[in-house]
């Protein structure tokens, strides 16, 4: 009776060790992870700095409020923002357990993001076919640099979405892609965070 009970006993041990250095190993992940937003911040502000000292070299060419369509790059603004709060409801779910509401706000979140690059995309198309490409200037080579970082991310994003969807489709809320959405869940929020900034330094400064 009482090797059953220390049997018991330790693999009651055992598993709640187990379950703890799971635990630890999500939570290092999301560490790891904030340590690499680091990184990425310190990137962006390079390019808001090198765009802050090129804004004024247009070198005779278009400036920012030659170019601009504020209404256009508004529109832009709200679908990015708007794709935040979508993935918010995404995490609700994931806190519920609600695979169905976790998969169909994801997808609506990705939509988003979708047509954010879609415009940004046709922005730079109708840029370059007006002359002002990433060549014509400084203060475009700039531009081009800080707006395309973002975008780069953006997609990436999408991409990093798309698989996390197949997975949790596969193999449901496990504990990894709970962690995995938790990572991307702060991604996806500082990119808003970084458009927001390019936004008011880029476009609505740039405007006037």
């Amino acid at each position: 009776m009482t090797s059953e009970v220390l049997k018991h006993t330790g693999a009651h041990a055992d598993a709640h060790a187990h379950d703890h250095a799971h635990h630890d190993t999500g939570g290092n992940t999301i560490f790891g992870f904030w340590v690499y937003l680091m990184t990425d911040l310190v990137l962006f502000a390079s390019l808001f700095a090198t765009f802050a000292v090129l804004r004024d070299s247009t070198a005779g060419g278009p400036t920012g409020k030659e170019l601009f369509d504020l209404k256009f790059v508004l529109v832009e603004t709200f679908i990015l923002l708007f794709s935040s709060i979508t993935y918010g409801f995404a995490m609700i779910g994931l806190h519920n357990g609600k695979k169905g509401a976790v998969m169909g706000w994801l997808a609506i979140t990705w939509l988003l993001g979708a047509g954010f690059i879609a415009m940004e995309l046709y922005e730079f198309h109708h840029l370059i076919l007006e002359g002002a490409g990433p060549n014509r200037s400084g203060f475009l080579s700039s531009f081009f640099a800080l707006v395309a970082t973002h975008g780069l991310h953006v997609a990436s994003g999408l991409l990093w979405m798309a698989v996390l969807m197949f997975q949790i489709a596969k193999k449901g809320l496990t504990s990894t892609n709970t962690t995995r959405l938790q990572c991307l869940s702060l991604f996806w929020h500082f990119l808003d965070v970084v458009w927001i900034g390019v936004f008011t330094v880029v476009y609505l400064m740039g405007a006037m």
